[in-house]
């Protein structure tokens, strides 16, 4: 069997050398020659996927280590009989402690506490539901907003987006539709940008098409009240440098790359794949994931709740300096600024997610033992 596979997506080649014969390719500079005699295709959402790339070759299966699906042409596959999987909730749990990162360094700049807030969740699937979860910790007031799921019924109360632009901080967690009822393409367009509240803060992970970066751009040219944070931008990686200028934190679609979830993406694509066509995989990512890491708060004298708090989470994972390696870009040439970004997704440092840090109390700190397991790390108490 022979695969074609994305260079940026984690131990894809060790894990798929137990299937076959593995090529690692880049994945933005894909073409058509490279896949034609291939088996399997293993892309990310840098790969446009359809007739272009695939008419004409040998390819019967194609994985994407992701969690949407919008670079790929499904009727295309399915019409020519092309096996398909994402990672669907790969990085939620990344994703949702991404966005806890960048509201308690907004809280720490702005000095405001989580818990007076509200917090409009657009998006209620993998990723917003445990944003919903992690923030509820915190004592924060979420409103949900997701008329597909709503239709479907369940117990989770929604409202509509009159509701959401109540709220003070605006968090958008969907997949990118162009089409159907509910369509997400700008679906934060310029009439929802000038009806937002003064001192709202947005915040998008989702896809930076869902938000119109050139209204957006042009709104926070006359709104300096509001607070905005992108990791997601329309034309990746040619970003609009005006509007990380205007940003209060801007990253380079990260915000799921925990090596935890980027890791559990390259799983879920391989099982799939052993499933595709019949094969017993031998691998698992568990055995190529590090020891996590640990924190000793006990000997520490500041008990201050939120102090400690950001403490933590900082230390788990610090948006503050994903923010300053893309502002870097600012100092390149037009021509290099590019590059720099897709670098920067390239060589993303080492990032493990809550549950692989180790927490040990002291007595002055028991009260928060609660919030810091129900953010997902591992807490020990002792004296």
């Amino acid at each position: 069997m022979k695969i074609i596979a994305d260079e940026n997506i984690p131990c894809v080649e060790k894990a798929f050398s137990t299937l076959g014969d593995v090529t690692l390719v880049s994945g933005r500079e894909l073409q058509a020659g490279q896949v034609r005699d291939a088996d399997v295709l293993l892309v990310r959402s840098v790969t446009r996927v359809g007739a272009e790339l695939l008419e004409g070759s040998r390819v019967r299966f194609v994985g994407s280590a992701t969690i949407g699906f919008d670079h790929v042409d499904l009727d295309y596959l399915k019409t020519h009989n092309i096996g398909f999987s994402t990672a669907p909730g790969s990085n939620a749990v990344s994703a949702a402690e991404y966005v806890v990162s960048a509201l308690l360094a907004l809280s720490e700049r702005q000095q405001f506490k989580l818990a007076d807030k509200t917090i409009g969740i657009i998006g209620y699937g993998n990723v917003g539901s445990r944003v919903c979860r992690k923030l509820g910790v915190l004592g924060v007031q979420c409103l949900v907003n997701d008329p597909p799921l709503q239709e479907q019924g369940g117990v989770q109360e929604f409202v509509g987006l009159d509701e959401i632009l109540g709220t003070d901080i605006i968090t958008l967690h969907v997949p990118l539709t162009h089409t159907g009822r509910y369509p997400t393409f700008h679906l934060i367009d310029e009439a929802f940008m000038k009806r937002l509240r003064p001192h709202t803060i947005l915040v998008n992970t989702a896809r930076g098409a869902a938000v119109d970066n050139r209204a957006l751009e042009r709104l926070l040219e006359g709104r300096p009240d509001l607070s905005v944070v992108l990791d997601v931008w329309e034309d990746e990686p040619a970003i609009d440098i005006a509007l990380l200028q205007k940003v209060v934190l801007g990253t380079p679609h990260i915000a799921g790359y925990s090596l935890d979830g980027k890791m559990r993406g390259t799983e879920m694509v391989y099982r799939a794949v052993c499933a595709h066509f019949g094969l017993a995989g031998p691998w698992q990512a568990a055995d190529d994931l590090p020891a996590g890491q640990s924190l000793d708060l006990a000997a520490s004298a500041d008990t201050d709740p939120d102090a400690c708090l950001r403490r933590v989470v900082f230390h788990a994972y610090d948006i503050r300096l994903d923010d300053r390696r893309l502002r870097e870009l600012l100092g390149l040439e037009p021509a290099e600024r590019a590059g720099y970004f897709d670098r920067l997704r390239k060589e993303y440092p080492l990032r493990r997610e809550f549950s692989e840090t180790t927490l040990r109390l002291g007595r002055p700190h028991a009260a928060l033992r609660p919030v810091f397991e129900g953010l997902g790390f591992k807490v020990l108490c002792g004296d």
